[in-house]
């Protein structure tokens, strides 16, 4: 008899915090741990990672990780909402990644590379979203897996 119902998902606040990624990877961690998917982990780790220190550096506000099952069979949906929602120009289509000698930029390139697919979407409407964007991407057995 399963534990937990096959409808699930999970959503995080997090403040502006520099802790607050760490935090979310380990919440992370036991959600996919609850739900059987060590598979996935790895690799759905990186992606929120990336997602989740964009986040924290480049905007000012609180932000969330969201984690659902994904629409590839056996997969996982991490996203992560902010309050800016301007979607970063390393998250539109693929373009050339950054230069080997630079220190930052190669994040969203890593999420491109790594998750079977992934989007943005600018949430427009205060209220409940309270505006802002998320970016998203998801992951399962498939080639973005590594």
């Amino acid at each position: 008899m399963a534990t937990v119902s096959p409808c699930w998902n999970y959503t995080l606040h997090l403040p502006h915090d520099p802790r607050a990624p760490g935090i979310a990877r380990g919440a992370l961690r036991l959600i996919l741990a609850a739900h059987e998917m060590p598979e996935v982990t790895s690799t759905a780790e990186l992606l929120a990672t990336e997602l989740l220190t964009n986040s924290h550096r480049h905007t000012r506000g609180p932000y969330a990780l969201r984690v659902c099952p994904a629409l590839i069979a056996n997969g996982v949906r991490v996203a992560v909402w902010d309050t800016d929602p301007r979607v970063p120009p390393g998250f539109s289509p693929p373009g050339a990644p950054p230069p080997l000698d630079t220190e930052h930029g190669r994040g969203l390139h890593l999420v491109q590379a790594c998750a079977d697919t992934w989007g943005a979407s600018v949430l427009r409407e205060l209220g409940a979203s309270r505006g802002g964007k998320l970016l998203w991407a998801e992951c399962g057995g498939g080639a973005g897996a590594w």
